[in-house]
């Protein structure tokens, strides 16, 4: 049997770290973390809502959420920046939040930094494969033209899986591609993974990708 761990998991501490950074007392970590997701999920919404460029790319890479006592600091890492120059646009984001957890003593601050290889992420290509998928454009040529954005990228090599009713078959399969190596059990590597769900009209899709980005 094959024991499946989750790459970033499986490397905390030596090449990854988390992306949120806060102490709770026992009672209060299930709190804690649900709120960490409702924030997640408040700002993709409102990026999906308000802004994407060409083929609903959102351009989020991750979500780094780190908690005081009195303050929130979200920093939000995007491949395209341009999509928030205006302030308004995070004031509005930090309004948003603030109306759905009803933040009342803490005070939330949103900070945006801009990520150099946008399409060395695995979310971001994750979100441009769905688009694709979605426009109905055939998964090997969506799968092989993100592998020629992330070899641009200068990565050392990506591997990506699509699985579900793909092309609206009656029997669900699992379709996957490599490109360069992929060293999956040496904890050194830099492994980036992201698991994705795309919602077609014939059903769900998983994408599932990993990029190895560098050898520490």
């Amino acid at each position: 049997m094959g024991q499946k761990i989750n790459p970033l998991g499986f490397r905390l501490g030596t090449t990854q770290s988390h992306h949120s950074f806060w102490f709770a007392h026992p009672k209060n970590y299930s709190e804690d973390l649900q709120e960490d997701q409702k924030i997640r999920n408040c700002i993709k919404n409102y990026f999906q809502k308000n802004m994407k460029i060409s083929s609903s790319v959102e351009g989020i890479a991750c979500i780094e959420i780190q908690k005081r006592i009195d303050l929130i600091q979200v920093i939000i890492y995007m491949g395209f920046t341009k999509l928030l120059i205006e302030p308004r646009r995070i004031e509005e984001l930090q309004k948003n939040i603030q109306k759905e957890l009803n933040y009342v003593n803490r005070k939330l601050n949103i900070s945006i930094t801009r990520i150099a290889n946008p399409y060395g992420h695995p979310n971001i290509l994750a979100e441009f494969i769905s688009g694709q998928l979605k426009n109905r454009v055939s998964f090997r040529k969506a799968m092989k033209k993100a592998i020629e954005l992330t070899e641009q990228a200068g990565t050392k090599g990506i591997q990506v899986q699509i699985a579900g009713r793909i092309d609206g078959k009656e029997i669900a399969r699992v379709e996957w591609i490599r490109e360069g190596r992929v060293p999956l059990q040496t904890i050194r590597a830099k492994i980036d993974y992201c698991s994705y769900t795309v919602r077609t009209i014939y059903g769900v899709l998983g994408i599932k990708i990993w990029i190895f980005a560098e050898e520490e």
